[in-house]
């Protein structure tokens, strides 16, 4: 049974889970779906101020013997690759390049066999003094933060000065082979969102690949609100207003963005692609290949979960592989059909994106 968004209905909340299939090695739920997308938040730190993510003050971190240390980490994404079937390992945050032992984070997951793809979430301050570092120790690609190459409207945005640092490492991240570099933006009405052609022509030019995000209930001031929100038709609209747009057709395969061939309004050939992530007005729960890990260690079946499942506890307590091996497929079991934003009873989390892990 699916509803109009195309994903399935949400169970009663009174549904008793039915017994996990036996002899079934990777991380299947209840609705068929199996997670082989794996992200890793190495740290709830950040050092950019986003209004849609974090207040001006901050928020309080976790010490830092309560999150996964460097082998722990090592750990866990050998059991994600190796017993649970996970092919893409991406690190984020907070902001990940805040863990000085990132490099070797990143060189013993590049040593598994078999050996995952794996990218980095990151706003690029600082990285361009360790791309090359990164890109030798085996990362294969980065994801840049960036809602505007506008100087006044990053510092509004982020509430720090620092475009030329982040633009610098997207240089840097090119020059080291980190590519294709894909910029996830975020459009806030009456902020940036006049600025989503100029930001799609700088990527176009360099290189870049852009993914438009549409902004999600994931802010520490619970400030969202879905009519003041950027949606994905609005996206498309202010694209068309300087470049053309044909569907990509390359298969989507679980993919959160659609992506779009970009065009001249002239003709020509096609300029590159642009993707939109529409997770609140087009939602794709429905073909949701994500598992997340957050930096504490635990085990999040949904971006929007309420809960999580611990794996440092158990790990730190002498668990085998096998143990939390099974402790991680009963928590995607449980896994909802859908986020619940199409329902009129959506609770936003209390956490935030920057405690999550994107």
């Amino acid at each position: 049974m699916t509803v109009s968004l195309g994903m399935p209905a949400l169970p009663s909340t009174r549904e008793t889970l039915p017994p996990r299939p036996l002899g079934e090695d990777g991380l299947l739920d209840r609705f068929g779906r199996v997670a082989t997308d794996l992200r890793i938040s190495l740290t709830d730190r950040c050092n950019l101020r986003c209004t849609y993510c974090m207040p001006a003050e901050g928020l309080p971190t976790q010490p830092a013997n309560q999150l996964l240390q460097a082998d722990e980490i090592g750990r866990l994404t050998r059991i994600a690759v190796q017993e649970l079937g996970v092919r893409q390992v991406r690190f984020t945050g907070g902001e990940p390049l805040l863990r000085k032992d990132l490099v070797d984070i990143i060189a013993a997951c590049a040593a598994l066999e078999p050996r995952p793809e794996i990218s980095l979430t990151t706003n690029a301050i600082g990285l361009s003094s360790r791309a090359a570092a990164l890109a030798a120790a085996g990362l294969d690609r980065i994801n840049v933060s960036l809602d505007t190459v506008h100087a006044a409207t990053f510092l509004q945005v982020t509430r720090r000065p620092f475009l030329e640092r982040v633009l610098a490492g997207i240089d840097a991240a090119s020059a080291a082979g980190l590519t294709p570099v894909k910029i996830n933006a975020v459009l806030l009405r009456g902020v940036n969102d006049d600025q989503a052609a100029d930001l799609l022509a700088w990527s176009l030019e360099r290189g870049h690949q852009l993914r438009f995000i549409e902004q999600m209930p994931l802010d520490a001031d619970h400030a969202w609100e879905r009519d003041t929100m950027i949606t994905a038709a609005e996206i498309r609209g202010r694209i068309n207003e300087r470049f053309r747009l044909e569907p990509d057709e390359a298969p989507r395969d679980g993919a959160p963005a659609e992506l779009f061939k970009v065009f001249s309004p002239s003709g020509g050939p096609s300029l590159g692609l642009v993707g939109i992530i529409a997770s609140v007005s087009e939602a794709f729960c429905a073909d949701c290949r994500r598992t997340r890990l957050t930096a504490e260690g635990g085990v999040r079946s949904c971006l929007f979960s309420h809960t999580e499942t611990d794996l440092l506890g158990p790990l730190r307590s002498g668990a085998s592989d096998a143990e939390l091996a099974d402790l991680w497929r009963s928590a995607m079991w449980a896994k909802p059909a859908g986020h619940g934003l199409d329902t009129g009873d959506f609770v936003q989390p209390e956490r935030t994106m920057s405690a999550i892990g994107g």
